[in-house]
């Protein structure tokens, strides 16, 4: 673990704790550049120097939303908000904003690390405007990591967020989870039907090429690799709502707990399925999930 501790890049801020060893970068969204279980990667090792938001690698947050908003519409209370475009091959906002952000460190310790942000989306003309709080935190029970979303304006607004890891897929990955409902998506991966689903349970032919959105999921999964058997655990608004996104021939699987389904703001029919969650001011919205591995 020590060896973790000592390849922090500039910026980065290494932990570890138990048999696990993490990397976050501050500066560029609060993202992973690393996760280890006993010297090995958990995570596709983000290389030194690229930017996280555009590789298939590390992890990264999203909010104030998950995933993406057609043409960057936010409709609230009858007001038509737009954000930016920021994925123009499919007209989509996607992935939130504050990994566009740098945040602060509050709290750093050996195995602990808590970072803060405090955004707003006012350049866009919408009246988001939030406190974030990210707390990492490594030890024998697994590497927990704990989001609260905090809405610090003086209207009433919708909140939503999720967690985008890469986790590295060796050959002969298993994936394994339970849901009640899948989403299928057009060509822009917006989704256009529910139908029922009992999640995911196989190898690379059950689940590859899929960028799928599943609902009533019980917030528990597991990534059966050759080396060793990772088991994720959500809880708050990470509990109900997942999406996968396995792309042909790649090396990494994304196994997303996210808050809502994706352009759930445009999509009505489908609110009982995970929509953004009205928050007063002041309030917040909590999540947390724990990865925990065994051979």
């Amino acid at each position: 673990m020590e060896g973790m501790q000592a390849i922090a890049p500039p910026g980065g801020v290494a932990i570890a704790g138990g048999d696990w060893a993490a990397v976050l970068l501050p500066g560029q969204g609060a993202a992973f550049a690393r996760l280890a279980w006993r010297g090995v990667e958990v995570l596709a090792p983000l290389p030194l120097g690229a930017d996280p938001n555009a590789s298939f690698a590390g992890a990264f947050l999203m909010a104030p939303w998950a995933n993406r908003l057609d043409d960057g519409r936010l409709p609230v209370g009858g007001i038509p908000y737009h954000l930016p475009v920021n994925h123009p091959a499919d007209d989509t906002a996607i992935h939130g904003l504050v990994r566009d952000a740098p945040w602060q460190v509050a709290e750093e310790g050996a195995a602990r690390l808590v970072l803060t942000q405090v955004g707003d989306a006012e350049a866009a003309g919408v009246p988001w405007h939030w406190q974030a709080r990210l707390e990492v935190a490594l030890g024998a029970a697994g590497a927990a990591i704990a989001l609260t979303l905090t809405n610090a304006g003086t209207l009433p607004f919708p909140f939503g967020c999720g967690w985008h890891p890469f986790f590295a897929r060796p050959a002969g990955t298993r994936l394994r989870f339970a849901a009640t409902t899948l989403f299928a998506r057009d060509a822009r991966c917006l989704p256009i039907a529910a139908q029922p689903s009992p999640g995911v349970d196989g190898d690379e032919h059950a689940y590859e090429g899929l960028d799928t959105h599943f609902a009533g999921w019980d917030g528990a999964a597991e990534i059966l690799r050759p080396d060793m058997l990772l088991r994720l655990q959500a809880s708050g608004a990470w509990a109900g709502n997942l999406q996968v996104f396995a792309p042909a021939g790649s090396a990494i699987l994304c196994v997303e707990p996210v808050s809502h389904v994706p352009d759930a703001p445009n999509r009505p029919g489908f609110a009982g399925h995970g929509s953004l969650t009205m928050l007063s001011p002041g309030d917040a919205l909590q999540a947390r999930l724990v990865i925990s591995a065994a051979i």
